[in-house]
């Protein structure tokens, strides 16, 4: 199997917490300029992983949001319809 799937597999298993947790070390890592031109490249293309990942995850969420019909009179709405995510993630 290609290495950039598997690297992207393991990005899916992540929680929106640890993939963030992750993405910000890296930019801390990179903003600090001590890091080689290979590694700087690798953690370029982890940081992209994360991002996509992150942002996914936050997409879903705000679908989820949606799916809540609060009716104007402020009462708890009547139905929430499921939500099913297109991402299979052990949380």
């Amino acid at each position: 199997m290609n290495e950039n799937i598997l690297k992207a597999e393991a990005v899916e298993k992540l929680s929106f917490e640890d993939a963030l947790k992750e993405l910000e070390n890296i930019v801390e890592s990179l903003e600090s300029g001590q890091v080689s031109l290979d590694d700087a490249i690798s953690a370029f293309e982890r940081g992209t992983l994360l991002k996509t990942h992150c942002q996914k995850r936050l997409e879903e969420a705000q679908m989820r949001i949606e799916k809540i019909k609060v009716p104007a009179s402020g009462e708890p709405p009547e139905r929430v319809e499921p939500f099913h995510s297109t991402v299979d993630v052990d949380e």
